[in-house]
């Protein structure tokens, strides 16, 4: 008798989400002091997070499209922005120059001179240095009442708390880093220390922690894994997983005791640090990790089989980015891609940790070794672009966007199809049915992953708002993969119209110019109908294209 496979995973920043306990979600009825309390967070995180889109019609004229110009605008539209004293509540994040001659001033929301987790104000010049429009999320409670940002605790004192509250590794995979911000949750923006705290071993983690700056609890956490001589590059050949024949890009090295090798680093991209594949060794820990080496210019064995999907994979999503988008690398700065192969023993996982990609070889009965996608690898470095423009949360609605930007890119990367995944399932997974993660094209044919995240919905991946999975933060981050495939399928109805690559030049400019970190399913379709209108004109099939799609999914 066949065994019935169930996929037991979601592409993400981390590939694979665990099972969560449903705890006693459905053990007792809510009276009414309890919709009461729920109602009154509603309200006041309404107010914490207000979205703004400002699109004028007839275009403010300045002399240069500066941040001081974008705060004059503002200061004298307060009323129609609802952004009083922005020269006192804004700071500059960025400014950034775009292809259609654009100028885009992104700010922070501050008070005291403390960034406002997740409130960002984008004021967007055009190429005549006309002001045209402003968008993005302000606080208004912190505006109508102040907030106190003394800090009596240390930053040091902070670090301590949010290591032992995530139960981190002694070894760490980068230094830790702690920022103290204006923290909206649970009805107060409470004062606290921002921690990022990043390591690998058997559950690794890219942990976002925020402990009071006064009484240093932990106010809230969310794992964000998204799970000596001058080197000249010359070519090499390789096999995949799938035995395909793969063109490398390899140096030559030389070691003291072992003479000249041949190591996964290619330095061939003008203005890229390099793309670098290593070789994890299966243990779990990133201390021993090393430069995948061979002792020819061709990796051919079985073990090499992995190594040579993730080296070539790299190379093909960072072309895709450059050629497509101009853009260099994940941070568009030429910043080095990483990749770690054989991480783990029999590991149904790949994910993006903040700083590189990692991929388990997958326990031959669900997954194959995960590197054999190249829409896993696209999905994995687009986590990476994320962010490092919008920075969407990974939780609930922003969290969708997130997996939904990443899976959208992982098919126009790898454009044979439509689905996420199915270059690494396992025979026995097909056999049982199983032959993708996710689908663009007809969400409703995919089995969510468990009972558990069935329990909020119908079981099947949602197509439509009507289908929406309403699920508490401690599921799936309150819903980040499932409710993903809602906006994945206005992708694909879109893409249908327009094409990839029209498809691919409007999320792309919608995700770096203007979706912020709270961007939700709204903001994102009035973000993209914006970009399509940018590039293609208002009133343009391609606009018409956009409206329609996400119409068509319910997102209004």
């Amino acid at each position: 008798m066949k065994k019935k496979l169930i996929a037991p995973v979601f592409l993400s920043s981390a590939l694979l989400i665990g099972s969560i306990p449903v705890s006693s979600v459905f053990a007792h009825s809510v009276d009414s002091s309890e919709v009461s309390r729920v109602q009154a967070s509603k309200e006041w995180n309404e107010k914490a997070s207000v979205p703004l889109f400002v699109k004028e019609r007839f275009e403010q004229k300045f002399s240069t499209s500066t941040p001081t110009n974008a705060l004059n605008y503002l200061k004298k539209n307060q009323s129609k922005t609802g952004i009083t004293n922005p020269d006192k509540n804004l700071k500059v994040k960025s400014v950034q120059k775009d292809e259609l001659g654009m100028t885009h001033v992104r700010f922070n929301q501050a008070i005291n001179g403390v960034n406002v987790e997740g409130s960002e104000v984008i004021v967007h010049f055009n190429e005549n240095n006309e002001l045209v429009s402003v968008n993005g999320r302000i606080n208004q409670t912190i505006v109508e009442h102040g907030v106190d940002t003394t800090a009596t605790l240390s930053s040091d004192a902070a670090l301590k708390v949010a290591l032992t509250s995530v139960n981190a590794t002694e070894e760490l995979t980068y230094e830790p880093t702690t920022e103290l911000v204006v923290y909206p949750f649970d009805k107060e923006n409470h004062t606290a220390f921002k921690v990022n705290v990043n390591f690998m071993g058997d559950e690794p983690g890219n942990w976002f922690v925020f402990v009071d700056a006064n009484t240093g609890e932990v106010i809230d956490k969310y794992n964000g894994l998204m799970h000596a001589q001058e080197n000249k590059t010359q070519k090499g050949v390789g096999k995949g997983v799938h035995g395909e024949h793969r063109e490398l890009h390899i140096t030559k090295v030389k070691e003291p005791k072992s003479g000249t090798k041949f190591a996964l680093a290619d330095y061939s991209h003008e203005n890229l640090e390099g793309i670098f594949t290593y070789d994890a060794k299966n243990d779990g820990s990133s201390g021993n990790d090393t430069l995948y080496v061979g002792n020819s210019a061709s990796f051919k064995g079985d073990y090499d089989r992995a190594a040579v999907d993730a080296h070539y994979n790299s190379e093909k999503v960072y072309e895709y980015f450059l050629n497509e988008h101009g853009r260099n690398s994940l941070d568009g700065d030429g910043m080095a891609i990483v990749s770690k192969v054989h991480y783990g023993e029999n590991y149904n996982n790949a994910f993006w940790n903040g700083s590189y990609m990692t991929y388990g070889d997958g326990d031959g009965e669900f997954f194959i070794s995960l590197s054999a996608g190249l829409d896993v690898a696209a999905h994995e470095m687009t986590h990476g672009v994320i962010s490092k423009t919008a920075n969407l949360v990974y939780r609930h609605q922003s969290g969708a966007l997130n997996e939904s930007f990443a899976d959208v890119f992982g098919v126009l990367v790898d454009d044979e199809d439509w689905e996420v995944g199915e270059n690494i399932m396992a025979p026995a997974a097909k056999a049982g049915g199983v032959t993708r993660l996710r689908s663009l094209s007809d969400p409703n044919s995919v089995v969510v992953s468990n009972a558990q995240r069935a329990a909020y919905g119908s079981g099947v991946y949602p197509a439509h708002m009507d289908e929406y999975y309403n699920m508490p933060t401690n599921v799936d981050n309150g819903g980040v993969h499932v409710n993903s495939s809602i906006t994945n399928h206005a992708a694909y109805l879109i893409g249908l119209e327009i094409g990839r690559e029209k498809l691919g030049q409007i999320y792309y400019r919608a995700l770096t110019v203007y979706l912020s970190p709270n961007s939700n399913f709204s903001d994102a379709r009035q973000a993209i109908v914006q970009s399509a209108i940018d590039i293609y004109g208002e009133g343009s099939a391609e606009e018409v294209a956009v409206q329609s799609g996400f119409d068509a999914v319910g997102i209004y």
